[in-house]
């Protein structure tokens, strides 16, 4: 490669709804991406209203951050009512990007819209340099990358593509060729390709002879069946020392219909991870890294495996025996004075306590007597014994136990902003 400055690489993370949003800038992203109320590849997440919108931009740009939002579907003609308005708002709101991928979408923008930056979606299957400049010869000012390029072709693209190049570094990997599912629609009529992907790769088949109609032959791995199309998820922690040298402008975090935790978790551990490489060099970053993965293993996830960094993967990267989650920590609650949000059912008097930090909005039942560990944006995780919890109107209890509900812990001292309580399965203590 020719000697070139290494920038140190945005850091993009998930912003399924608001709450996600400042979670994720708190524990150290540079940039967020996020889906508006129609032409984006998650319909089921939190989307965000034109008015949450507004407000999430504003909110970003005040921490000097980006914002980037998914406009991602391959459009039918029915598509097109409505989004040449819903660009031209983007552009209004001062969106730091739209993720495209359908060349008319793209046509649009640039007529309607012009000074709206567009990302080009891995959803176009970008894997060689020749694609790639055409696309920038059309007014795309970043490229986001297939996962199905090893190093080596991403090394090749690098230096033959001048714009900015983007790629994924963790989360779930798609069975499809750049998420481009047909599954979905075919077994559901949900087009995963319109937003709307129920994951049928996650689910359990059998095999049935055309003669024998109803008689299920199991391709077993368990009792359960096979999960024959079920890859790992992305973890390319440990390799960002062979990343480092091919100058990616920004590394990506799939997750928007993740948790809270999940958001947090990796985040932080990332933002470590890339600031030690580039500041303080490859050695200290070996040091750290094995406390790194094992936060890694505290958030929901199916097996780590490269992807394609390698090349193709092989038997290594799927999961034949199940397709269930690796949970052994729980998300319980998260502390309330980080979040500063105006909760109209809780008195006056309580709302304003939010600041002293002893406050939580619970998301999981705990009780006392649970140990429960407390991780935040900047200390190291620590651990308490839960002694005592109080309502909004006072009462003591003996546990947290309905959804949402906001509860004043005993605590050794006050939590720090943006703080993520947390709880170890039972067998994992």
């Amino acid at each position: 490669m020719p000697d070139i400055q290494l920038r140190k690489p945005e850091l993009l993370a998930p912003a399924g709804d608001y709450e996600k949003l400042k979670f994720a800038l708190a524990f150290g992203a540079d940039a967020v991406y996020m889906g508006g109320p129609d032409f984006g590849l998650r319909a089921y997440a939190g989307n965000f209203s034109m008015e949450q919108m507004a407000e999430a931009i504003r909110y970003t740009h005040q921490a000097n951050r980006k914002l980037y939002v998914t406009v991602n579907i391959f459009a039918h003609e029915q598509d097109f009512e409505g989004m040449a308005e819903y660009l031209r708002q983007l552009e209004a709101l001062e969106s730091d990007g739209a993720i495209v991928s359908d060349p008319g979408v793209i046509a649009l923008a640039r007529e309607v819209a012009p000074r709206l930056p567009l990302h080009l979606s891995t959803q176009m299957n970008n894997t060689n340099s020749y694609s790639m400049r055409f696309w920038l010869k059309q007014g795309i000012e970043r490229i986001v990358l297939a996962r199905e390029l090893s190093r080596e072709e991403i090394q090749a693209v690098r230096e033959n593509v001048p714009g900015e190049l983007e790629m994924f570094i963790h989360g779930a990997m798609c069975m499809s060729y750049s998420g481009r599912c047909l599954l979905s629609n075919y077994l559901t009529g949900r087009d995963a390709n319109r937003g709307e992907c129920t994951q049928p790769c996650r689910w359990n088949y059998g095999l049935v002879e055309e003669k024998r109609p109803g008689q299920v032959f199991p391709i077993e791995e368990d009792e359960r069946g096979a999960y024959i199309f079920n890859s790992h998820d992305l973890c390319l922690l440990p390799h960002l020392p062979l990343l480092k040298p091919l100058n990616i402008d920004s590394y990506k975090i799939e997750g928007r219909m993740k948790s809270l935790h999940y958001v947090s978790s990796t985040v932080k551990v990332y933002r470590e991870a890339i600031d030690t490489l580039w500041d303080q060099g490859e050695e200290e970053f070996k040091a750290k890294l094995p406390g790194w993965l094992d936060e890694m293993d505290k958030v929901s996830h199916r097996d780590y495996s490269p992807g394609f960094l390698f090349g193709k993967p092989g038997a290594d990267s799927h999961n034949i025996e199940s397709s269930n989650y690796i949970r052994d920590y729980e998300f319980v609650a998260f502390g309330l004075a980080s979040d500063n949000r105006e909760h109209s059912k809780i008195p006056t008097e309580v709302r304003n306590e939010f600041s002293q930090g002893y406050w939580v909005e619970q998301r999981y039942n705990f009780k006392k007597g649970e140990i429960l560990e407390v991780f935040s944006p900047k200390d190291e995780p620590w651990s308490f014994t839960v002694q005592g919890i109080w309502t909004v109107e006072g009462e003591e209890i003996d546990v947290a136990r309905h959804a949402k509900e906001i509860v004043k812990l005993e605590l050794p001292k006050p939590l720090p902003p943006f703080a993520i309580l947390r709880r170890a399965k039972k067998d994992k203590k």
